[in-house]
């Protein structure tokens, strides 16, 4: 029998034994102890495990996360009608989602770094989930931007995600390929959650109340959460320290000064109580730079933040989060703007705009899908490089090229693969140039920035969008984003897009290499690992950076 054989191989040691594996693959084993053989099966078991386990199981919550960024999309000009609000005020809930997120970012991925990544998972997914439900069932504008706010929670389950399996991986002698490989998965169910979460969104709006419509999002991370509680283990590992209250506050009083000043524009226009709210966040900016440079234990990390392998990460990600994130609401509301009414937009309804969604979303699935194998074969600078670019040619296309679908699609379509190909490489690279018990706040940080460019550029495209009245060509006043609004917008994207590739282009070659186990001996850390997975760690245990070609 073919079991009998099989087994048969498997123990012998002559002369052309070979252990066949149901993939095709042959493994010579001549003349090889069995405690190796033992060792090397052992190895790939504990791969497979990582791989079908602890990945498949976070594959389900960066599908609900992509659920949660591209379902909604298609239905914003609904929501809009539903609130009573303008297109342009779309961007003041999502520029609320995103300064919250930009708050809770830094300091959950600090506590998943000091009590377990898990259990901050755990914590986030229950608080999207209520949130989720209260979108449902908001009645008015301030508790839906409430409840839309707390929602952005998700924004940290990946660099939580991305740190679990770091952890993971560092049981294994390539920890660096697994966890490169590891995170390109998760990002592709995210995307693929996205394009999914858009199609069904647009589809759920054309069929369904929009109460039955919000409410599968909240179903949705219901099962995510459920996912976790009983297929994610706990990693074991512990960083210490302790959470930064007093940097917290100054970095919250900070950002709802900017994003408080920036908000009263749009009631009252530009006043002196604008400027002084907007100063005073900026100099409160500067107090918590200092502030955290004289904490034991900083929510961000200042000397970490100047190491050159990091901070290029960092700025590149503040750049890219202006297109990525604020860029969503204007491209929805701009497809679903009828022509006929005011002269411009694609007049698509919820259902046919889900697929402009989805073909964007796409891209940035074989963008990100993409990554792993480009950067196998260029260096990192090349690969930022190259994604920044083409987010920059997509934008600034769209200024001459928006009268039709087939326009907007093949603009937006090169502007995702760019965007796909950062969302992947960013978190990645923060990864890999920080010290071990730091990469949650590593890969937060990448996050909490992304968000806060964001959080600016959605308030910048609200007051762009609203400014001068957009009049229907019948005369009457329309609640349709202004067309030189929209036009800024994918000027200002485009922008972004090209100050980060020059600042790619002039940034030191030593800026994408380096090592975070080397930083951590130098730092003397003993990380509080667990006994069990210490005595599996070898003691010189390989860096998750991998050796890059210098260009």
């Amino acid at each position: 029998m073919r079991t009998g054989g099989h087994r048969r191989r498997l123990r012998g040691t002559g002369e052309g034994d070979t252990h066949g594996s149901q993939c095709g693959h042959k493994f010579p084993v001549r003349n090889v102890p069995d405690t190796q053989r033992v060792h090397t099966f052992g190895v790939m078991a504990r791969k497979g495990a990582l791989a079908g386990g602890i990945v498949g199981a976070l594959v389900v919550v960066e599908a609900t996360s992509g659920v949660l960024q591209g379902y909604y999309t298609p239905l914003f000009t609904d929501i809009a009608r539903h609130l009573g609000i303008n297109d342009a005020d779309i961007n003041w809930f999502e520029a609320a989602q995103l300064l919250l997120s930009a708050i809770v970012v830094p300091v959950l991925a600090r506590l998943g770094d000091m009590i377990g990544h898990r259990k901050v998972l755990i914590a986030s997914l229950i608080i999207t989930m209520i949130a989720s439900y209260l979108i449902a069932f908001a009645p008015s504008f301030p508790l839906f931007v409430a409840a839309w706010a707390l929602q952005g929670f998700y924004v940290v389950w990946l660099p939580l995600n991305v740190a679990i399996i770091f952890w993971r991986a560092r049981q294994q002698p390539d920890t660096a390929a697994l966890t490169r490989k590891g995170a390109g998965v998760i990002v592709v169910a995210l995307q693929a959650g996205a394009i999914g979460g858009a199609l069904l969104g647009g589809q759920a709006g054309a069929i369904l109340p929009l109460w039955g419509a919000l409410l599968v999002p909240a179903v949705m991370v219901t099962i995510a959460l459920l996912v976790v509680l009983f297929k994610v283990p706990d990693t074991g590992v512990r960083g210490g320290g302790t959470i930064d209250s007093f940097g917290t506050s100054v970095l919250t009083i900070a950002l709802l000064a900017i994003m408080g000043g920036l908000s009263l524009v749009r009631l009252d226009g530009i006043t002196l109580w604008v400027v002084g709210m907007v100063a005073i966040g900026i100099a409160l900016l500067f107090v918590f730079v200092k502030v955290e440079q004289r904490q034991e234990h900083p929510l961000v990390d200042m000397e970490m933040m100047r190491n050159p392998a990091l901070w290029p990460v960092i700025v590149t990600s503040t750049l890219f989060g202006v297109s990525v994130l604020g860029a969503q609401g204007p491209l929805s509301t701009f497809a679903r703007t009828d022509p006929d009414a005011v002269g411009y937009g694609l007049g698509l309804n919820s259902a046919t705009a889900s697929y402009l969604i989805g073909a964007y979303v796409f891209s940035l699935l074989i963008g990100a899908g993409l990554f792993a194998r480009i950067s196998a074969r260029f260096s990192p600078r090349s690969v930022l490089i190259g994604a920044s670019s083409l987010v920059s040619i997509g934008y600034l296309a769209l200024i001459p090229f928006h009268d039709n679908v087939t326009q907007v699609v093949a603009c937006m379509v090169v502007a995702g693969l760019g965007s796909g190909a950062l969302v992947a490489a960013l978190p990645a690279a923060a990864a890999a140039a920080a010290p071990p018990e730091h990469t949650g706040v590593a890969t937060g940080l990448t996050n909490t920035t992304k968000t806060i460019g964001g959080a600016f550029a959605s308030s910048a495209f609200a007051l762009a969008l609203a400014s001068g009245a957009t009049v229907a060509l019948d005369g009457t006043e329309s609640t349709a984003g202004s067309m030189s609004g929209y036009i800024g917008v994918w000027a200002i994207c485009g922008g972004t897009a090209i100050v980060a590739t020059i600042f790619l282009f002039v940034v030191p070659k030593v800026a994408f290499s380096g090592s975070g186990d080397t930083l951590v001996a130098e730092a003397g850390i003993d990380l509080q690992a667990d006994p069990a997975d210490a005595a599996e760690t070898p003691a010189s245990t390989p860096s998750p950076v991998r050796e890059e070609r210098e260009q």
